[in-house]
């Protein structure tokens, strides 16, 4: 079996079998089932033997032998090894695609607003952002740095505090014309509130009620009021006048900023259990644009509002 074919029958193997499944594998590799059936069964004439056991279904889930799965490790090893060594080969520039991960809030409420200053410093780099709510495998999806918001641990990767973060009501200037002067939080009973979902609170993430308490009003009732899952829609959601929305003010800093948003009773402060990380696997720590946008995510944060 040629090199290039070897290669790329190994790596539809190694797909096959983290899906359990040749259609999820073509996906993946963008090529047709067929085509990866096709390279799974030409290693296995090579090799001499099956590599998985297959049902009587067309539709069975692939579950590969006993000699495949001790030998997937190693494969999966060899793959993270050259890809490796193909960033080493770049590490004398700063040039080329780096994909970022981020979620989509804090792509749009924070990164976004600021990543011409990092075309300025590094126009050769290209930023490919993926954004999703999901946290993403770097080595399955070829994701070089990232930001996530949490404790600061995630398994195989680095992480380093990016910013910390407080919480606090906000509400635009034109509900708060409707409202009346709000003079103390007791004054939030009866208002509407809008609740951020998009972040577990078994994690340590601020809800209402944590914030009543913090103020001294926990007889406020927060149990009603507008339920959003993505942090920049409940922000819209405020600016748009819809009510008073509980703040993180990294996402917000912007608004506030600008006047779009007001925040309401800033002596009381409440600071997150939880913070923004900049995460990238450890031996990748050393390529060049890596370590030009980590640097520059961390002066932007410097001077952050």
């Amino acid at each position: 079996m040629k090199a290039p074919i070897f290669l790329n029958a190994l790596r539809a193997f190694e797909a096959s079998a983290r899906h359990h499944s040749f259609s999820s594998a073509a996906a993946e590799l963008n090529v047709t089932p067929a085509a990866v059936g096709q390279l799974v069964r030409s290693l296995e004439e090579w090799l001499g033997t099956p590599l998985f056991h297959r049902g009587t279904s067309g539709r069975s889930r692939l579950v590969p032998t006993e000699a495949a799965e001790r030998a997937l490790p190693d494969i999966r090893g060899g793959f993270d090894r050259l890809s490796l060594g193909l960033r080493q080969l770049q590490e004398g520039s700063r040039g080329g695609v780096l994909t970022v991960t981020a979620s989509p809030a804090f792509a749009a409420k924070w990164l976004l607003p600021r990543i011409d200053k990092f075309h300025a410093l590094c126009p050769e780099t290209d930023v490919r952002l993926d954004t999703n709510l999901k946290l993403m495998d770097f080595v399955a999806q070829d994701i070089d740095i990232g930001v996530r918001y949490g404790r600061g641990s995630w398994p195989g990767l680095v992480a380093e505090k990016l910013m910390n973060e407080q919480i606090f009501p906000v509400c635009s200037p034109a509900w708060l014309a409707r409202n009346g002067g709000l003079t103390s939080p007791h004054d939030l009973a009866g208002k509407a509130l809008i609740h951020d979902l998009s972040v577990d609170t078994h994690i340590g993430f601020a809800s209402w009620n944590d914030w009543l308490v913090r103020a001294g009003a926990a007889e406020v009732d927060a149990s009603r009021g507008m339920q959003v899952n993505n942090s920049a829609a409940v922000l819209q959601a405020a600016i748009d006048g819809h009510g008073v929305a509980l703040a993180r003010s990294v996402m917000a800093c912007d608004d506030v900023a600008s006047g779009r948003l007001i925040p309401l009773f800033p002596e009381i402060t409440l600071a997150s259990e939880l913070a923004y990380y900049i995460v990238y696997r450890g031996e990748c720590a050393s390529l060049p644009k890596l370590v030009a946008f980590r640097d520059w995510l961390l002066q932007e944060a410097v001077s952050e509002c």
